[in-house]
């Protein structure tokens, strides 16, 4: 999995590197209507249109029946039966395309979801960094407490554009470390961090343009790198669980309105793939 999140965030790095300095809504128009056709391509080439169609005409074969006999209760109940049953058999129908485009759409969608899903920091922005250490912490080597205190030995380093202004708080109940950074400066940093004997490092972007951003690296693990695919996991048999950074949560403004990039970009790819079904000869 690591593997291919690599080269996907390589890939997606250079599509999305055009409408960096765009208004998000100007990439994000792009990458719907691009979505857009591809789940035209891929719902006609992996569906059975003529039965679709087939379908299509004998619900609007139903409604014209109970706008026709709208004075007959026994005519109308057997037309909407008869709409259920057809529209059971276009969710069947409709099944394997979305079997097909859903495996492709969690990489898209978990992909985008760190290039939209959050602001970059500013220049005088506080944040906060935390260390999430793993159940059964004091058992390792790496990570014994010290002889006069119960918590971890930990260190933050940030780099030239960065000011790390607190010493870690420790919260045993969550064993979890804490520190406040400022950002000073406009740029791409590393923290470097040092808990233990052993060191890590955490991405920082401090930019007002659309890239991708990660909020948290997680410890490795099927479902941690599917979600979170910005960044490299933890290294294998460390201690910490993750390393979490507060970015504010990113929207998109229309009209002055922001929105979930989500809901938007969902709206916009059933826009766009309603527009263009014609023009791709598709049944939807």
């Amino acid at each position: 999995m690591s593997a291919v999140n690599a080269l996907l965030r390589t890939v997606f790095d250079v599509l999305m590197s055009p409408f960096r300095s765009l208004p998000p809504i100007v990439g994000l128009l792009v990458v719907s209507l691009v979505a857009a056709v591809g789940m035209l391509l891929v719902f006609k080439k992996t569906s059975n249109q003529t039965k679709l169609e087939a379908v299509k005409r004998q619900i609007h074969a139903c409604l014209f029946e109970i706008r026709l006999f709208n004075d007959d209760l026994p005519a109308i109940l057997h037309s909407q039966m008869e709409i259920l049953r057809h529209n059971l058999s276009y969710l069947r129908l409709s099944a394997v395309p979305m079997l097909w485009m859903i495996v492709p759409f969690v990489f898209i969608i978990a992909q985008l979801q760190f290039h939209y899903g959050y602001r970059g920091l500013t220049p005088g922005q506080d944040f906060i960094v935390k260390v999430q250490l793993k159940d059964g912490w004091e058992t390792s080597a790496a990570l014994a407490p010290s002889q006069v205190s119960t918590r971890p030995s930990a260190m933050l380093q940030a780099p030239a554009g960065l000011t790390v202004e607190t010493p870690p708080v420790w919260i045993p109940s969550q064993r979890e470390l804490a520190w406040r950074v400022r950002a000073d400066k406009w740029g791409d940093y590393a923290l470097a961090l040092r808990v233990g004997d052993q060191r890590y490092s955490k991405t920082v972007q401090v930019s007002p343009e659309v890239r991708r951003r990660s909020p948290v690296r997680y410890e490795p693990g099927f479902v941690n790198e599917l979600l979170y695919p910005a960044e490299d996991p933890l290294p294998k048999g460390s201690p910490i669980a993750a390393i979490t950074l507060g970015y504010p949560d990113g929207k998109v403004s229309v009209f002055g309105w922001g929105v979930n990039w989500l809901v938007l970009f969902f709206v916009l790819s059933a826009a766009f793939a309603f527009a263009l079904r014609g023009r791709f000869g598709v049944t939807l």
